[in-house]
């Protein structure tokens, strides 16, 4: 039984694109809100492109030492199966508001093409004449591709691999072992192998620090259930992975950063810089939303999200730092504690709230349950469109997720 208490607080062809899918089967002060696309002739940044600025303030409620930045870290150009120019790419997500970006096109696939050694240094200059530390951390990275066991965004490296130097998931993991990195998995579940089902690797722990749970429009937690009957959020956290969890927009179009609804990711940093963002990443000081302008800070038992309590079992009390300024004063959401299941996560408690809030409650925890716990934002008014179990509470929409913490066993 848990207690409650809220306290009120106001160049290539598109054709790669299509190739490449048939293979494999925010904000600066505030947020970009509305429905403007950038322009495929876009030429550079410009201020005179309508952009509404909305959202919450970036200093936590709860916690000191670090702001908050909107963040999209999984985006394509015409480098590999994107449809926009590469040299318009930055520029428009700092146009939309974004605090973070990065360009992450396809290691080669198979037959299909992707990034060359040439677009690789492409990337790396593009982005270094987009980054502007303090105001803008612009971040080359790339995907490795597998048309069986998934994707993964790989993030500050030097070199890139495909399928031809890292042929499977353990591969890839040696890999990532000697090299300066972060890598997450992508859209998890729509490759049938995931991952070889997310098969533990100590020697990557603590380079894989990313779970996509929002991609493009989609919450990944029960994505696939009908055919398989398995959360990928489940899979991976009682596999042993200690992954934050993400948002992502997955851009392949030409107006990266100004959709609304597509995935995003919130990132608590001492500075917004590269190195700021990497710690916060390995850290896993992070949350997932597909809400531009959201902010989402909590914290358990004095811990915040991301990182380990000093417990295996006890009452552990719970703040939630939830916002979206004034277009939501009022919101009614829901507060859903997700803790391992067998295959859908077990949803100890749900707690109604409203946004702009900062929420308290209490939940008895016991490691021998399970060793994590998340916190899902839902909007009980909406469904989701990948539902999981009848009846699940689950079965609503996803506005965010926080990254998980962990009991010591």
């Amino acid at each position: 039984m848990t207690t409650h208490e809220h306290l009120h607080h106001h160049d290539r062809t598109p054709s790669r694109r299509s190739l490449l899918a048939g293979a494999s089967g925010l904000l600066v002060l505030a947020s970009a809100e509305g429905t403007a696309s950038a322009a495929a002739t876009r030429t550079a940044r410009s201020s005179d492109l309508p952009v509404k600025r909305t959202g919450a303030a970036r200093g936590s409620r709860l916690t000191q030492g670090t702001t908050l930045v909107h963040a999209d870290l999984h985006n394509h150009t015409a480098m590999s199966d994107g449809d926009g120019d590469p040299e318009l790419a930055f520029a428009s997500m700092r146009d939309a508001g974004l605090d973070v970006a990065a360009l992450t096109d396809h290691a080669t696939l198979l037959s299909i093409e992707g990034l060359s050694s040439e677009e690789w240094d492409r990337t790396g200059r593009l982005a270094d004449a987009a980054d502007d530390p303090g105001a803008y951390t612009a971040i080359r990275g790339f995907e490795w591709s597998h048309p069986l066991q998934g994707h993964a965004n790989v993030w500050f490296t030097d070199d890139w691999v495909d399928l031809g130097g890292a042929s499977g998931p353990g591969s890839l993991y040696s890999w990532l072992k000697d090299r300066n990195a972060v890598a997450s998995f992508n859209h998890p579940g729509r490759e049938a192998g995931m991952f070889d089902n997310f098969s533990f690797s100590a020697r990557a722990l603590e380079k894989m620090v990313g779970l996509e749970m929002f991609n493009r429009g989609d919450d990944y937690l029960f994505d696939g259930w009908s055919g398989t009957g398995r959360s990928p959020l489940v899979a991976c956290l009682n596999a042993g992975w200690r992954t934050g969890l993400t948002g992502v927009t997955d851009e392949h179009g030409t107006d990266w950063g100004f959709p609304e609804g597509k995935g995003r990711s919130g990132l608590w940093v001492t500075e917004n810089t590269r190195a700021g963002v990497f710690e916060a990443m390995q850290a896993r000081r992070f949350f997932a939303t597909r809400v531009s302008g959201l902010r989402l800070d909590a914290v358990a038992g004095g811990v915040r999200m991301g990182g380990t309590l000093g417990i295996s079992s006890g009452d552990v009390r719970f703040t939630v730092d939830l916002d979206r300024g004034p277009e939501w004063e009022g919101k009614p959401l829901n507060v859903q504690v997700l803790r391992p299941g067998s295959h859908a996560p077990a949803v100890v408690d749900v707690i109604e709230t409203q946004s702009n809030r900062l929420t308290t409650f209490t939940v008895p925890l016991d490691a021998a349950d399970g060793d994590w716990i998340v916190l899902r934002i839902s909007d009980p008014s909406r469904a989701n469109p990948s539902p999981g179990p009848a009846d699940h509470p689950c079965n609503d929409w996803g506005v965010a997720y926080t990254s998980p913490w962990w009991l010591r066993a």
